[in-house]
């Protein structure tokens, strides 16, 4: 009877299931000591500047400074972490961010440090970590099977929120005895853990079949992606105003500490620590929540508790209730972030899971680092105790988001489909080659018409996502039954990898609408050369430039 409950919790869908594999435990394990260097450092670096300055506003720029690289290379991160082996993506960003708080300790223990230059130096801590999230996340699907990537997902949040429980509290007392020198020290000190383990992981990965994408052309493919999926544009708006709103804790909270509660670097830390706390209390729970509430109830869950628990903390005066209510903060804070990030992962496909992430990364970063900011100027003209109450009521407020943005339905991942043969060339192309034209001739009929146009929206977005532009369908005015829908590609190449992007679902899509089409002959397909000039070659049989392919409805998929 005993063992149940263990098998349970490391098995299955269970939180801890993923750390049975060696390769995730071990990372995750080194990132859970880097995360308790940079929760050690971030306290140095917030109550160091406020030992400079009496500003509200660049006490707050602190959180900017670590937050505003995410926003600002999320999308090239991204695509450097799809393009590139992640494993040396996430050395090469560790190491910089290694440079950063190696020089951040020595300057500081020089004297050297002013306000700007601890600002500047927060910035490349926060580039390094911006340049290593979306590798680090996008190769967690390689580290465990797809039916324990929730858990991973909540695991990474844990560990983050388990170094926030901690981290703040031991970097108080650092900060208290040995001085912000000590924090910084630490913090580069613990990045190497993580560096040794990544340096030590073979990475297995499965040889590309296409060149790798160029990066400016990979991050136009990264947001031509997002654009063209609704239930990811939907969770990044959502992920963004609750940055925007709910960063006014974490922001605000050197204040709270020092203005509210009267106390010093210890009582922050121990602030922190608390609703750091809360945060490991909600990742333990993210299973539990999404089997009983779907992901709309469970976000307005969030953002109820965690606006009633801002107002309560902008009101409170005394430690233990100030805890207390930053413990059910965080908690609602964890479960609304994993939400989210649990939502994005399993709607994206690996080709461009770094990139949606990175999106992912910007928005919640992006909406802290904007949203501190602000905080900290109305703290300035009001208060904090104002402040705080603004983001509270503005928390409960962004409930009506649900009425136009309402959270999709996530399942599992939808794994990608198998790879296409190249279709039938009789002319000289290279991968430059283009643009290219595709037309599919369906013939439906015409009690079908509206259920078929219906189905080819969701198709235009299928092909758009994936690589298509100028896409329509057209009707015949003379013939009502015939259909043809319509695309380019820039490129012979860059149509090469539209084709081989679908994923499962999406080739299904393609399929539905190829039932569609009626009579004995099968869909016509035509890929054209739109400018054919430079394949034209002496020796080119006495035929038109560019040939129809006729593919069958079961091989086709364009």
């Amino acid at each position: 009877m005993t063992d149940k409950p263990k098998r349970s919790f490391f098995a299955g869908d269970g939180v801890a299931a993923p750390l049975q594999h060696t390769i995730f435990r071990r990372i995750w394990l080194a990132s859970l000591l880097s995360n308790l260097g940079l929760l050690i450092q971030a306290v140095g670096a917030a109550w160091a500047m406020t030992q400079m300055t009496s500003s509200a506003d660049k006490v707050a720029l602190v959180q900017t400074a670590l937050m505003l690289p995410v926003m600002l290379i999320a999308m090239p991160a991204g695509a450097v972490a799809d393009m590139f082996d992640r494993r040396i993506v996430a050395l090469v960003s560790l190491a910089i961010a290694l440079v950063g708080a190696t020089t951040l300790t020595t300057l500081t223990f020089l004297g050297l440090v002013t306000p700007q230059i601890l600002l500047a130096l927060c910035f490349v801590v926060g580039s390094g970590m911006a340049l290593f999230g979306p590798a680090w996340q996008s190769s967690v699907s390689e580290q465990v099977p797809s039916e324990t990537l929730p858990a991973a997902v909540a695991l990474n949040g844990i560990s983050y929120n388990i170094a926030r429980s901690f981290g703040p509290a031991i970097g108080g007392i650092v900060v208290a005895t040995a001085g912000a020198v000590a924090a910084f020290a630490a913090n580069a000190v613990l990045y190497l853990p993580l560096l040794i383990v990544l340096f030590l992981w073979r990475r297995v990965s499965e040889p590309a079949k296409l060149p790798r994408e160029r990066l400016n052309r990979a991050i136009v493919s990264g947001v031509r992606y997002i654009g063209n999926s609704p239930p990811i544009k939907i969770v990044l708006a959502r992920t963004l105003v609750t940055g925007l709103i709910g960063g006014s804790v974490s922001a605000l909270m050197p204040l709270v500490a020092r203005d509210l509660l009267h106390g010093g670097a210890q009582t922050y830390g121990i602030m922190l620590g608390a609703f750091g706390m809360g945060a490991v209390i909600g990742a333990l729970n993210i299973g539990a929540l999404r089997k009983q509430m779907s992901g709309e109830a469970a976000i307005r869950a969030c953002a109820l508790a965690m606006g009633g628990a801002i107002g309560v903390v902008a009101l409170s005066h005394e430690p233990v209730i100030t805890a207390a209510a930053l413990v059910v903060a965080g908690s609602a804070w964890m479960l609304a972030v994993a939400l989210f990030n649990i939502g994005v992962q399993l709607s994206a496909p690996r080709w461009v899971a770094g990139r949606s992430l990175a999106a992912f990364q910007a928005s919640i970063a992006g909406g802290i680092a904007i949203g501190s900011w602000g905080w900290g100027h109305l703290t300035d003209a009001a208060g904090v105790e104002a402040a705080l109450l603004v983001s509270g009521a503005l928390m409960l407020a962004s409930l009506l988001l649900g009425i136009w943005l309402t959270m999709p339905p996530v399942g599992r991942r939808d794994e990608d489909a198998e790879t296409l043969a190249d279709p039938e060339v009789r002319i000289a192309l290279t991968g430059r080659s283009g643009p290219l034209i595709v037309e599919i001739e369906y013939r439906v009929a015409q009690d079908d018409a509206r259920a078929f146009h219906q189905v080819m929206q969701d198709v235009q977005l299928s092909r758009q996502r994936n690589g298509a532009y100028g896409w329509s369908v057209a009707r015949d005015i003379a013939d009502p039954e015939l259909w043809t829908e319509r695309y380019h590609c820039p490129t012979w190449l860059d149509y090469l990898r539209q084709r081989n992007r679908s994923t499962q679902s999406e080739r299904a899509l393609h399929q539905t609408a190829i039932t569609f089409h009626m009579g004995p002959d099968p869909i016509r397909i035509r890929r054209m050369l739109e400018r054919p000039f430079g394949s034209v070659r002496k020796d080119d049989p006495p035929v038109n430039d560019v040939l129809p392919v006729v593919a069958s409805a079961a091989g086709s998929s364009t």
